[in-house]
């Protein structure tokens, strides 16, 4: 089911990345895991990324940046902030501008699996949603041939 849900987790910390890459890989996700957020900027634009993970404290590009580039170049993909630096404002701007959810560090990895399944399961809902209803005639009674 998740096979085709492409994730990429975003943060200066290459321990967080690598533990969560092998922690959503095992769940049957398709992980990009990047220390360097200019390396995401490119990922977001030449792949179809469901899912972005990213931490806020980082060099140029920060999370925040991050997460208005999606927004804007990537409408469809679901971001999810994790920071050790949460405030009440942080979490308000970026709900703002468009974050799924804030996720204060340190975190149950559980709890950002389970997350993550919902937000996958929604997307994949939608995507057959969108499909069925622009292929209608496909699924009805017409006969080809």
């Amino acid at each position: 089911m998740n096979d085709k849900i492409r994730i990429c987790v975003v943060d200066d910390e290459e321990i967080v990345c690598e533990r969560l890459k092998q922690m959503l890989e095992k769940a049957g996700f398709t992980v990009d895991a990047l220390t360097d957020s200019k390396n995401a900027l490119e990922l977001i634009s030449k792949k179809n990324i469901d899912i972005l993970i990213t931490d806020i404290k980082m060099g140029k590009p920060d999370g925040i940046d991050l997460l208005k580039y999606a927004r804007e170049n990537s409408p469809e993909t679901q971001v999810i902030i994790i920071t050790g630096f949460a405030t009440v404002e942080t979490a308000k701007k970026a709900m703002k501008i468009g974050a799924v959810d804030f996720i204060a560090k340190p975190f149950r990895m559980g709890e950002l699996k389970s997350l993550v399944i919902k937000i996958a399961e929604e997307s994949t809902k939608k995507h057959i949603a969108k499909f069925s209803g622009d292929n209608s005639d496909l699924a009805g009674s017409k006969t080809l041939g």
